[in-house]
């Protein structure tokens, strides 16, 4: 029988029962206030002309809809195993979580991976390992020779995040957690904001294409809204981003329903609407260019260290900008490189697929093109692009990194879930979210403590591993210490994966 004639021959039968029975019986009609909604519920799926599975099966077709709403937690708790979720499996999660809350992150049993399955990887460990020192940790110093405020950062730091992206309470724990740790935050290219300024901790301002919280009315670069900011104590470092490993080639995307007043006034843009920046600069449009806005934000934020931000692309256009380097004779003070695997924002899919080289082919790549110019020695490279662990550190820094950014890991230290509902304004933990009943759970004290209490692991990890390795200082890492598996019976090490580059053999 036709489903809808069924709910509508049940919908009578409860009706007319309820009236007969209420005669005899007064309580019964309290029953209708279960009864009630449902039919309420039923006819209005069958006057709706939207969704023809609830037209067709009125009541029952919004369990369709139910199931598909909470198909990310279902896949989660229930069907996945520890090392198969996407985009960051449980095993990754549960070390985040217990290193954020200095917790037991032991593992017992031995591990779940696959040691025998192609893509397997490994440092070698040394039997002259030795002790980690109590002293702190080693940092990076980023600035070269024309930079007048060189900046002594961490080798793990707090990837791109905007506010708007990220609520004002994640923004300040995620920058309170910095100024505990003594660590730098990106800001992200939604400019800077009070709640990246009032916890105190150091700050990497990104410059994006929709030059927010520096623009003129019309959507320009200003110099002279730029300089007031770019001089504050708080900034570090400038760092222009090109493009991210989300969604490369295509601008930044904040949701209608992200943008709130507040963040538009920050931004200078129209609240309630969509805010897409542009795919490209207006500041320049050629690599020279690039490199003569490099000098000039330089120049306006008293010598700070300046950098750019991308996703590798075609490989000439990132050769083309080595070769304006050597003809201005003007360097960027860092290259920070993204992944094309993806990251925080929210991106249409084609983009977050299959555009955007990798990041550890990206990474490799840029230091090759570095040392084969000649380039490499006064540039630092950042890498950003699921690194969560000290392995992932050490594995970017073995391809040529000098220093690590984490966007997803800090925000897992924060709170999130994975409920993967970063681009919906409904985070249910109050990190992607600007819906205030929902970041009110977010206390920004606690979580500033774990986010401190993960970077400050995390290093100890990576420094625990090279001590292990009888590694002494970062820098000596290289291609050579990190092995691979590409068949059952064949391992390579990533210098024959990724062979080196000649000093000066591009020039």
């Amino acid at each position: 029988m036709n489903p809808k004639r069924i709910f509508i021959f049940l919908s009578v039968v409860v009706l007319v029962g309820v009236y007969a029975i209420s005669r005899v019986w007064q309580p019964v009609i309290w029953s209708m206030l279960f009864f009630g909604p449902i039919i309420l519920l039923g006819f209005f799926d069958l006057l709706q002309k939207r969704h023809a599975i609830r037209r067709n099966f009125p009541v029952l077709g919004n369990l369709r809809y139910l199931m598909e709403a909470i198909r990310p937690e279902i896949m989660q708790y229930f069907v996945e195993t520890d090392i198969e979720g996407r985009p960051i499996d449980r095993i990754q999660r549960s070390l985040i979580y217990q290193r954020s809350k200095k917790a037991i992150d032991t593992e017992p049993f031995g591990t779940q991976l696959d040691v025998y399955a192609s893509g397997y990887e490994w440092m070698e460990h040394s039997i002259y390992a030795h002790h980690i020192e109590n002293d702190e940790a080693p940092r990076v110093l980023v600035g070269g020779p024309d930079c007048k405020q060189p900046y002594n950062a961490s080798l793990l730091n707090i990837s791109a995040m905007s506010f708007g992206a990220l609520s004002k309470n994640a923004i300040m724990a995620l920058n309170g957690g910095a100024k505990i740790g003594n660590f730098a935050h990106n800001t992200g290219e939604g400019g800077l904001s009070p709640y990246h300024l009032n916890p105190g901790g150091d700050l990497i301002w990104q410059v994006g294409t929709g030059y927010f919280g520096c623009r003129t009315k019309e959507g320009a670069f200003d110099p002279e809204i730029f300089q007031k900011k770019a001089v504050l104590e708080n900034v570090k470092m400038i760092e222009i981003k090109l493009s991210q490993g989300a969604k490369p080639g295509h601008g930044g995307i904040l949701p209608a329903g992200k943008n709130t007043e507040e963040i538009a006034l920050m931004r200078g843009v129209e609240a309630h609407t969509d805010v897409i920046s542009p795919p490209g600069h207006s500041a320049f449009d050629n690599p020279e260019g690039m490199m003569h806005f490099i000098k000039k934000l330089r120049d306006l934020s008293g010598g700070k260290p300046v950098g750019f931000k991308l996703c590798i692309g075609k490989k000439h256009e990132f050769i083309e900008i080595c070769k304006a380097m050597r003809v201005t004779g003007i360097s960027p003070d860092f290259i920070a490189i993204d992944g094309g695997e993806g990251g925080t924002g929210a991106a249409p899919v084609e983009f977050t697929n299959i555009l955007g080289m990798p990041l550890r082919d990206g990474l490799a790549f840029a230091y090759d093109t570095l040392v084969g110019f000649g380039l490499k020695e006064h540039i630092k490279l950042i890498a950003a692009g699921k690194i969560f662990n000290g392995f992932q550190m050490s594995r970017a820094i073995a391809l040529g990194a000098d220093i690590c950014n984490s966007a997803r890991g800090m925000m897992l230290a924060l709170g999130c879930i994975q409920s993967l509902k970063c681009n919906q304004n409904t985070c249910p933990v109050g990190v992607t979210t600007q819906d205030k009943s929902l970041m009110s759970g977010l206390n920004v004290e606690d979580k500033s403590v774990r986010v401190a209490n993960y970077h400050s692991a995390t290093v100890k990890s990576f420094r625990e591993l090279l001590a292990a390795s009888n590694i002494e200082k970062p820098e000596n890492l290289n291609r050579t210490h990190i092995n691979r598996r590409v068949s059952l019976t064949e391992v390579l090490k990533y210098d024959e994966i990724y062979p080196y580059t000649k000093e000066g053999s591009l020039i």
